[in-house]
């Protein structure tokens, strides 16, 4: 009897049979440019800070930490400002530990989360973990998303919740603010949360609008974040989001006691009093994915306009070739399941040269 037959054997929900878990390649190889992690690593200064934040919590590691994590919040709240307060702060173990809370408060067995594929695999499998139908909505031939064409789809599908992520994960294109402004609108008649999903927001191109700047007076509005990626601390677990403090309020109802470590607390607190070392790291990694998109452009490709801290790009006769081949070179890349395309994370400079490199040298072979 195999694995998959003896967890048929259990009492799983119906819902979950059949199901994958989650899960990119864990290959270890030279250069790892397939999850969107931050490759230039924290800084000494952000270390040091951090390290002496954790050190002070060690006496009192018998005691549980404060549930409201209130430095925590206040930290977030002048970090991104936009008059936030915070009472406008949540956060909890990654963002998708936000998004499943989210979706524990307002969606359950009877509601339904709709979400615009192409975008994060995470969504319908959250969903699913909470017992959410999922409507999968649709993009144009090119992935984007109109918001005449994003609003229809929602007045016929009257979601409790929306899903938009803008940048968008795997194609790194930014939304619209009208087109967030339209589907909140068009979610007025089923009450739908709108979660606007902004894990990359750190690495759009300047001038890129947030949909922070649309929260007042819109108590449905959601805005999640992370500091997995701008701030290299994807092994932290650390996401937050910003809503109306009622938004906050119902997280509390399913929150676990305690659910955020006086660990996590500290790193985070110590990372955002350090952020100009760590978002400096930012702004070489923008200069690495522009020329990453050049440099796909330059080999007859066709990358995506991107303002997050990977390129999705088609134009692949036989991607999983490619993608092999380049890990072969020790070159790991993310292949989404989309016919002809790839999707290769912003690195350092020395990683992008191999990747383009090898990537060059598999199109001439």
């Amino acid at each position: 009897m195999n694995q998959l037959e003896r967890l048929n054997q259990l009492p799983l929900r119906d819902d979950l049979r059949g199901q994958h878990p989650y899960g990119a390649p864990q290959l270890d190889v030279p250069i790892l440019l397939n999850v969107n992690e931050n490759t230039h690593g924290v800084p000494a200064d952000a270390r040091e800070a951090i390290l002496k934040a954790v050190a002070e919590q060690l006496e009192g590691l018998n005691r549980y930490p404060d549930r409201e994590f209130t430095e925590l919040r206040t930290a977030l709240a002048a970090y991104l400002g936009h008059g936030l307060t915070l009472d406008n702060l949540w956060a909890a173990n990654g963002s998708n530990e936000v998004l499943q809370q989210l979706l524990q408060a307002f969606g359950g067995p009877g509601r339904t989360a709709m979400g615009f594929p192409p975008t994060y695999s995470m969504y319908p499998l959250l969903a699913s973990g909470t017992g959410t139908a999922y409507a999968a909505g649709r993009r144009k031939d090119d992935f984007s998303l109109t918001a005449e064409d994003a609003a229809a789809q929602v007045r016929a599908a009257a979601p409790n919740i929306v899903f938009l992520c803008s940048p968008n994960n795997p194609t790194g294109t930014a939304l619209g603010l009208d087109v967030v402004e339209a589907v909140y609108e068009a979610g007025e008649a089923s009450q739908a949360i709108i979660i606007v999903d902004e894990a990359y927001a750190e690495f759009a191109h300047d001038g890129t609008p947030s949909a922070l700047s649309l929260l007042p007076g819109r108590p449905r509005l959601v805005v999640s974040r992370t500091m997995s990626k701008a701030f290299a601390l994807a092994g932290a677990r650390l996401g937050y989001l910003a809503a109306a403090p009622e938004v906050t309020d119902a997280l509390r109802l399913v929150r676990l006691p305690y659910h955020l470590s006086a660990i996590t607390q500290a790193t985070a607190v110590a990372a955002l009093r350090n952020s100009d070392s760590l978002l400096a790291n930012v702004e070489d990694i923008k200069v690495q994915r522009d020329r990453i998109v050049a440099g796909l452009a330059a080999l007859g490709l066709d990358p995506a306009p991107s303002d997050s801290n990977f390129v999705f790009f088609g134009g692949l006769e036989n991607p999983h070739a490619i993608w092999q081949g380049l890990l072969d070179a020790g070159v790991l890349v993310r292949d989404v399941g989309i016919p002809g395309h790839l999707r290769v994370t912003a690195g350092t400079e020395a990683e992008t040269t191999v990747f383009l490199d090898s990537l060059a040298s598999l199109l001439k072979g």
